[in-house]
């Protein structure tokens, strides 16, 4: 005790309190610390038993900067706003993509992903990439935005629609992409295969500065709205966007149920004052079929239930509607928690 008064005495007196603290806490360190431990031990019991109360789920997305990354993150912050009710917290998984999320929820290894609807499609009828490996379990959630078929041109390139092309500098895509393949498939169509154009292979990324030094005359590029690289072209030169809606379009979209049309809105780019109608893929939430039906209804229906808040979560779903979400994908194959939860919003 004596010792403890002369270090006191040598204290300065702001630094008392504390160091007498201190000091007892060394004499006392036996039981003090025992009753730390037993208090630091039954926190984390009470932390682990509310963990334990909830069913983790998590989405498999895409790269950051991409527009799944946010639209997962977007239906998890409707899920989790409802967590106390359904039981259930969901997470977010920065991933490569459409195929790598199909290929990890067949693993388990991710619980819910999105994809696009074309390659849902290729997926669980074993085509396309997934030739020879159909994944029969795979449901659909819903669909989500639009990623459509746009097609930018110069608006001194006199082209008002589809046929004007002909004789014209476009860029289909990149060897092997899903965006040549697309307008490949389309200008196959009876009422467009007989248009003759030079076709340019450069990445879309190339595109917007390609457009302004007038090496192209346009460019179509299957994307979500609002995207970058249109923006970019419309500040650089004056850009149009060209109706996609034709016999051609009409024709793949009744043909292929992983197609759908849809609107870029007027006003989303510098020059363009219409609204652009178009076809393309949609982004699809998917499972398996061994998700509860709980999990799934839940999610569903956490969006039904908020749609409004759900739209101004991100730009690209600024024209989506609730029917949107059912548009992309064979109904067959959605699974039931989704069904139950679009019949009681009244909308199967």
């Amino acid at each position: 005790m004596l010792q403890k008064e002369n270090l006191l005495n040598k204290t300065h007196p702001k630094n008392t309190n504390l160091l007498f603290f201190m000091l007892n806490l060394k004499e006392k360190k036996g039981a003090t610390m025992k009753k730390f431990f037993s208090g630091l031990l039954t926190s984390a019991i009470l932390a682990s038993s509310a963990l334990a109360s909830y069913q983790f789920i998590t989405i498999g997305t895409g790269g950051v900067t991409g527009v799944y990354y946010p639209t997962g993150g977007a239906i998890c912050r409707m899920m989790n706003k409802v967590k106390k009710d359904t039981g259930i917290k969901c997470s977010v998984e920065s991933t490569g993509g459409s195929v790598y999320n199909i290929n990890n929820i067949k693993k388990n290894e991710l619980d819910f992903g999105i994809a696009q609807s074309d390659v849902v499609y290729q997926a669980y009828n074993g085509t396309g990439k997934f030739k020879g490996k159909a994944y029969k379990d795979l449901r659909v959630v819903m669909s989500i935005h639009p990623e459509l078929l746009t097609f930018v041109v110069r608006k001194d390139s006199n082209i008002k629609n589809l046929s004007d092309v002909s004789g014209k500098r476009i860029n289909i895509g990149n060897p092997g992409s899903g965006n040549e393949a697309t307008v490949n498939l389309l200008f196959s169509q009876p009422s467009l295969k007989n248009i003759k154009f030079t076709k340019e292979g450069l990445k879309a990324a190339e595109c917007p500065n390609a457009l302004k030094d007038k090496k192209i005359d346009g460019y179509f590029y299957v994307v979500g709205h609002p995207t970058a690289n249109i923006k970019d072209a419309a500040n650089s030169t004056a850009i149009d966007l060209i109706n996609i809606d034709g016999p051609a379009a009409q024709k793949l979209v009744k043909e292929k149920p992983y197609y759908a049309f849809g609107i870029i809105p007027k006003g989303m780019y510098k020059g363009v004052n219409h609204d652009t109608k178009t076809f393309g893929v949609k982004a699809v939430l998917v499972t398996s079929a061994g998700m509860s039906d709980k999990a799934v209804y839940s999610m569903v229906k956490s969006i039904l239930d908020n749609f409004a808040k759900f739209k101004r979560l991100h730009p690209a779903y600024k024209t989506l509607t609730k029917k949107d979400l059912l548009k992309g994908f064979d109904h067959k194959i959605m699974h039931p928690g989704a069904v139950k939860a679009f019949k009681e919003a009244g909308l199967l």
